[in-house]
């Protein structure tokens, strides 16, 4: 039997073969996922933003980024020099000899295969005396000459050779190794182990430790685990929390803290410059003692957040940290919301807690939008657009324009509105149209369905009910085109002959308008008949309590268009029932009519199927499909970071101040998008989040929105 044997590498040739492969298997995946995208794509993409984004932060940021930063340099050079190695290797490796050639005894004697044995005596002997070591010959060559004489003249060695590949017989089987030789080399043992040893027992466990200890402390949103469990505290203690106290939860997580996040820094200048912004600021809640509020960087990042929210100047220093600050606010303020619906699931599962109110979460929601515009609560929606100011606001809300929101100012005649903006050139105002008809118009359309019913649309006590949600985004410009296209409509016609109506004689005015009334008592008493209630009217009054007048009127008129076809269905199946005379007839007739109502219910069986399996491929293409939550670049003055429009979807009973459905965070609205809503999923019940003190005074769980002001009441009265 044949036996084993490994050996290193003496020559080094196939340790190149074993170091092209290592390189290779770097280099190709690198470039891919580090290779600097294409330059050129992104200023194009930032020159076509320039028109509306060009005043914006972020804007500014970016350009200045990318003309200094030389990281894309570096990592060109990086990969280059990568792919140097690799494609010299790869030539080393082709220009390699073979070591292992396949043994033909023909091929050493230079002889045709089959040749005779005269052939090769002959051949032999002249190679012989050519190579022979007494006559200055190579010596190994001789060998090979007298092994393959030997092989192709003996017939043993000549069946080895058929059988094994070898005159000798059966070889003993090598197995080569990738490395060189002076690896195992006894003098290189004290200078290989040392590195094997710093390779995998310092390097590769501090690698994985701290990648492990990075990730047990963060969340799968990228949020502390800790500032998870601070919001889960003050959310359960506060349910009703109103700005100020949204305030100071926000700017308490350990995000903020230089011990549990290198990024955040405490300069020493901010024992100067932070109570010199509080003096500023006026009124902030410094003298609260409760943690974590009354920490140095819990301060600091709540009076950064105030002066963003304020539009002070502060220095280069503590507009750093600002902007630090701000980029994180959004993500924080999203987790505080999943906070909020998580208490509010626990609530309404397990019963006995307190579910957080849904003017908290709301404020949330609103607080993400002012960090995003950099506008304080009170301030006018007005603000968020370029060149305007305080002062100028007194020309918008004057009682001939009445402007006070967006949509007050985008309803305007183009005439008015220029007349309006007369402080703007006309560079500006065009500036100023171009960003308010960037911003979006969302449409939502509803659909309530009770799926796997005989009826799906009509909606019962204890049914379970599907809402699909239908959103459409367009932009502000395309009202401006549909007003300026749009003819003017009889109504105002109408209002504009009443005004002048009421500018003439008021007594005959009246005078008609009672006689008017008096002939549409009498009409409305001829006209009136009593009729049963149909399925589709009931429909019309829950949707009309549903969805309010718009609803109804439609379902109205639905529903008036039906009585007239009964009423036409109802004198036809008179005049028909008179031409008739034998029963038989009738029989066939209403047999007719059977097979029609069946062959109806089928189709809308049919009807309901095929939506039933819409949507449930719908589900699944949606959770197959990754869609890019780039959908479209906010308009944002003073907030450091690129945001895209993201939205929340959610259902709330107001009247209870509390939600139905948990928030569903609206990141892929490119053009339209259609959502629906599901149940809440299973809750975790010993998760280490919900670990909730129960040991809290009874002060503490009773602390509301008004807590903050009495705190600070009590305080002066200490003082």
């Amino acid at each position: 039997m044949a036996g084993q044997q490994f050996q290193y590498d003496d020559s080094g040739n196939t340790f190149f073969y074993f170091l092209t492969s290592f390189v290779g298997l770097i280099v190709i995946p690198a470039t891919y996922y580090l290779w600097p995208r294409d330059q050129n794509a992104e200023q194009l993409r930032l020159k076509s933003l320039r028109r509306v984004h060009g005043r914006c932060l972020w804007y500014r940021l970016r350009l200045m980024k990318s003309q200094q930063s030389i990281v894309p340099t570096l990592k060109k050079a990086a990969l280059l020099f990568g792919w140097a190695v690799f494609l010299f290797l790869a030539y080393k490796v082709s220009k390699l000899d073979r070591e292992y050639q396949e043994y033909n005894p023909y091929e050493v004697l230079k002889l045709e295969a089959g040749a005779s044995i005269a052939e090769i005596k002959k051949q032999y002997r002249v190679l012989s005396l050519k190579h022979h070591p007494d006559k200055g010959g190579d010596e190994a060559m001789f060998m090979k000459l007298a092994k393959a004489y030997s092989a192709l003249t003996n017939e043993e060695s000549r069946n080895n050779w058929e059988m094994y590949g070898n005159p000798d017989g059966p070889r003993v089987t090598s197995f080569g190794i990738a490395l060189p030789a002076w690896i195992v080399d006894q003098k290189n043992s004290m200078l290989v182990l040392l590195v094997y040893g710093l390779a995998f027992m310092v390097i590769l466990p501090v690698v994985v430790g701290t990648w492990w200890y990075r990730s047990i402390r963060y969340s799968g949103d990228q949020i502390l685990i800790n500032t998870t469990q601070l919001f889960m505290h003050f959310m359960y203690k506060t349910p009703t929390m109103n700005m100020k106290r949204l305030v100071m939860v926000l700017t308490a997580a350990f995000e903020f803290d230089p011990r549990s996040n290198k990024e955040a820094i405490i300069r020493p200048t901010d024992n100067i410059e932070v109570p010199q912004l509080i003096r500023e600021l006026g009124n902030i809640n410094v003298k609260k003692k409760e943690p974590p509020f009354c920490y140095p960087y819990s301060l600091k990042a709540r009076v950064l957040l105030l002066t963003h929210l304020a539009r002070m100047d502060v220095s280069e220093n503590v507009e750093e940290d600002q902007r630090f600050v701000m980029k994180k606010c959004p993500a924080l303020l999203q987790e505080i919301i999943n906070v909020g619906c998580q208490l509010t699931m626990m609530a309404t599962s397990r019963g006995g807690l307190r579910a957080p109110r849904l003017s908290s979460i709301e404020n949330c929601m609103k607080l993400s939008q002012m960090v995003v515009q950099g506008l304080q609560e009170a301030k006018s929606p007005l603000l968020q657009l370029p060149h305007f100011e305080e002062e100028h606001l007194r020309y918008c809300i004057s009682k001939k324009y009445k402007v006070r929101t967006l949509q007050d100012l985008v309803s305007l005649k183009d005439s008015d509105r220029r007349n309006m903006l007369r402080f703007l050139g006309e560079e500006k105002y065009e500036e100023v149209l171009a960003v308010l008809g960037s911003f979006p118009y969302i449409n939502m359309e509803t659909k309530l369905q009770v799926l796997d019913d005989e009826d799906s649309n009509n909606i019962t006590a204890g049914s379970i009910v599907t809402v699909t949600v239908t959103l459409t985004r367009k932009r502000m410009s395309e009202m401006f085109e549909k007003e300026e296209d749009a003819p003017p409509s009889t109504e105002e016609t109408n209002a504009e002959e009443q005004g002048d109506a009421k500018t003439n004689k008021t007594k005959v005015w009246q005078n008609k308008n009672k006689g008017a009334k008096k002939a549409a008592k009498s009409k409305k008493k001829k006209l009136t008949k009593k009729k049963p209630v149909t399925q589709q009217q009931a429909k019309g009054d829950k949707a009309k309590q549903a969805n309010g007048n718009v609803a109804g009127n439609d379902v109205a008129a639905a529903s008036k268009a039906e009585e007239d076809d009964l009423s036409d269905k109802g004198s036809e199946s008179d005049e028909a029932e008179g031409n008739k005379d034998s029963p038989s007839e009738r029989d066939e007739e209403s047999d007719k009519q059977s097979d029609t109502e069946v062959d109806e219910i089928a189709g809308d069986d049919e009807e309901e199927w095929e939506a039933l399996q819409q949507s449930i491929q719908r589900r699944e293409r949606a959770l197959l499909e990754t869609k890019s939550k780039v959908t479209h670049p906010v308009y944002s003055l003073y907030f450091p970071e690129e945001k895209q429009e993201w939205w929340w979807l959610y259902i709330a009973d107001r009247k209870e101040q509390t939600l139905v459905s948990m928030p569903n965070h609206v990141c892929t609205l490119k053009d339209t998008e259609e959502l629906e809503v599901h149940e809440a999923k299973a809750l975790m019940d010993n998760h280490p989040q919900w670990d909730i003190p129960e040991t809290e005074e009874e002060e503490d769980d009773q602390e509301d929105s008004d807590g903050i002001e009495e705190s600070e009441e009590d305080e002066e009265d200490n003082d």
